[in-house]
């Protein structure tokens, strides 16, 4: 990776991002001036912006520092040759203000200002936003996501289950795994103890078996154990709501369930196009979900 050095660019700006605007300031290099502007979020506003630079500093580079690696921004500005993108965390930025601008007053320098000073002086050890191919930053965003559909599904599950403690507890022991289809069909077409106990036996052994749980002796448990249950309780002011309440949630669940299916393709597909999936999958332990993560951390 090239190392860059102040001298390299015709100016150094540093942005304070927010959802709606952007508090901008740019400083020409060798020179005492700083410029202060502000520009909306908008992608027409970065485009003229950033057209806007080309046109005042034409055919030289420009450092644009942000507390940013990835995001809306970045995605826009990274589309421009004439802008180099510096990242810069944002306690750096937070503890420079503590150590040189501790009073908190309103004419203390902006976190624009600083980026800049910090660009000023230490640009050789900063880390310059160089995005990979289009492939691996697809193959990134999408690992990303099935991690937070993920983690959405453990939270959903541990909610799934806490309502089900307070009327139907057999159910979490009939299914141990929550994190599938037989799981959330069976409450969905006996949502209750009650519902439960009024199917036959072949009509339970039929749905097992649908479901691809074809081992007679987990069935027959299941039917055994569903016949012989006891409620936890027969208050209707305990069970409706928490069954009205479960209702919801395996809805939403099995809607996740296959969101992160059509991710999990997705990512194996992408994944089986990259040159150096060689290389992750002879990694020990390194599985489908595994593997495409190494790849797009390392590069």
């Amino acid at each position: 990776m090239k190392a860059y050095n102040v001298n390299d660019f015709a100016a150094l700006i540093g942005i304070d991002w927010a959802d709606t605007k952007h508090d901008i300031c740019e400083h020409p290099n060798h020179t005492e001036k700083y410029q202060y502007s502000i520009i909306k979020s908008k992608p027409e506003a970065l485009h003229e912006w950033a057209m806007s630079l080309k046109k005042r500093y034409p055919s030289q580079q420009i450092a644009v520092a942000c507390e940013l690696k990835k995001g809306p921004l970045i995605y826009a500005l990274s589309k421009y040759n004439h802008l180099t993108l510096f990242t810069i965390n944002p306690s750096a930025v937070a503890n420079y203000r503590k150590a040189f601008t501790p009073s908190n007053a309103k004419d203390d320098p902006s976190d624009a200002f600083i980026q800049v000073e910090i660009l000023i002086l230490h640009m050789g050890k900063l880390t310059v936003i160089e995005p990979e191919s289009a492939a691996i930053r697809s193959l990134a965003q999408l690992v990303e996501y099935r991690r937070s559909l993920v983690q959405d599904s453990v939270d959903l599950s541990n909610k799934i289950t806490a309502a089900l403690k307070n009327y139907y507890p057999q159910v979490l022991e009939w299914f141990k795994e929550k994190g599938t289809y037989i799981f959330c069909d069976f409450i969905s077409k006996w949502p209750s103890l009650a519902h439960a106990k009024r199917a036959k036996k072949q009509t339970l052994l039929d749905f097992f078996n649908s479901h691809n749980s074809h081992y007679a002796h987990v069935n027959d448990a299941r039917v055994l154990s569903i016949k012989s249950a006891m409620a936890l309780t027969d208050d209707t002011g305990v069970i409706e709501p928490n069954q009205l309440l479960v209702g919801v949630l395996i809805a939403q669940f099995k809607v996740l369930l296959k969101g992160i299916e059509s991710l999990d393709k997705v990512i194996k597909k992408a994944y089986k196009a990259q040159d150096d999936k060689v290389i992750f999958d002879s990694l020990p332990g390194a599985g489908p979900q595994l593997s495409p993560r190494l790849l797009v951390a390392f590069g």
